[in-house]
């Protein structure tokens, strides 16, 4: 699944051993200004079985430009919540081993 095809969630949660915890506007993220981009998205995606995920991510680093004036908006973070509810930082692209019950 990628962030190119908004693949729908109860398509996801079909063809995937996993649960759409939370899909929304990351409200605020977009920057200040006139020319402001829009807001990104918090999607966290809890993991029904032991499995491994890759996350291929970008604005990570460079956040996303305004325009005439605008200011840039909010740098993406990815994070896997672990069962015990410590969060780690994940980098842009990793492929990391989740264990069921803990979240991207």
């Amino acid at each position: 699944m990628t962030n190119t095809r908004l693949t729908d969630p109860e398509v996801l949660e079909f063809r995937y051993p996993v649960l759409l915890e939370r899909f929304r506007i990351r409200a605020g993220s977009g920057g200040a200004g006139r020319w402001r981009g829009g807001d990104g998205v918090e999607r966290v995606i809890v993991f029904r079985k032991d499995m491994r995920a890759s996350l291929l991510t970008n604005r990570r680093r460079v956040c996303p430009f305004g325009l005439d004036g605008g200011a840039p908006g909010a740098c993406g973070e990815n994070f896997l919540r672990r069962r015990d509810g410590t969060m780690e930082r994940l980098p842009s692209c990793i492929t990391v081993d989740v264990k069921a019950g803990e979240a991207i």
